[in-house]
């Protein structure tokens, strides 16, 4: 069976799993992801990095400021998708919109869920001082990261690594596993197997008052949020009140 495909995503990490999807010839009727946004010291509007690479495929994009909005939701509708393929994109779906597809959503997420559930499991990973973690493929539902998992996969963590590193990593094995996990999808395989509710941890959103150092930490803590927090928000103390 060939499905046909809506991808959800938006940062560098989405890119990959697009690129793998597209490469294993599947049908992708549209690629959904966040409005281009004003940055940089120049505030020129810039689009999201897989907008960028679904311009350079020819895939038609929408960018709607809700994606579970009434009209976003008609836009997905006539797509007729089989499955919707979310990677990073950065908006919750809610009911109407995890309703659409034929065979569901699947999330990808780069943790070994239930553990590190949420937006910054890399960087919670590399915090914690973990050795392993890996990339998790699931049936989405309207609770955050803990539909039924399809596929797992593990990814050791290098002592240099910081969150730029194992992203890149995370990123190029996620888009295989996802891959693989569409395979069983196409072929009415795919396992469902429900997450133990009680092993979940979370990994909360990032602010940047949790990057600065407390000197009274273990070295071992102080270079694990270094590199955590490479390169953003970027650890930082502060000297006679000016951060450095």
């Amino acid at each position: 069976m060939t499905l046909r495909i809506v991808f959800m995503g938006t940062p560098d990490f989405s890119v990959p799993s697009l690129e793998a999807i597209h490469r294993a010839g599947y049908d992708i009727a549209m690629v959904v992801t966040a409005p281009d946004r004003f940055a940089g010291r120049g505030r020129k509007l810039r689009p999201p990095p897989i907008k960028s690479k679904a311009q350079a495929l020819g895939i038609p994009i929408m960018q709607p400021e809700d994606v579970n909005a009434p009209d976003a939701l008609t836009a997905l509708r006539r797509c007729a998708p089989d499955v919707v393929v979310v990677v990073s994109y950065g908006q919750i779906l809610k009911s109407d919109c995890l309703a659409i597809p034929v065979h569901g959503c699947i999330n990808l997420h780069p943790s070994l869920l239930p553990k590190y559930r949420g937006a910054a499991p890399i960087q919670y990973a590399l915090l914690n001082g973990e050795r392993v973690t890996g990339v998790t493929t699931i049936f989405m539902n309207e609770r955050m990261d803990a539909g039924d998992i399809i596929l797992q996969r593990e990814v050791p963590i290098h002592e240099d690594d910081t969150a730029k590193t194992l992203a890149q990593r995370l990123a190029i094995e996620g888009a295989q596993l996802l891959v693989e996990t569409l395979a069983l999808i196409a072929d009415g395989r795919a396992p469902r197997i429900p997450q133990d509710e009680s092993q979940a941890t979370y990994a909360p959103r990032i602010s940047k008052d949790m990057a600065r150092i407390d000197w009274r930490q273990s070295v071992v803590r102080i270079m694990n949020q270094v590199r955590a927090f490479n390169p953003q928000p970027g650890a930082y103390t502060t000297w006679h009140g000016r951060i450095v």
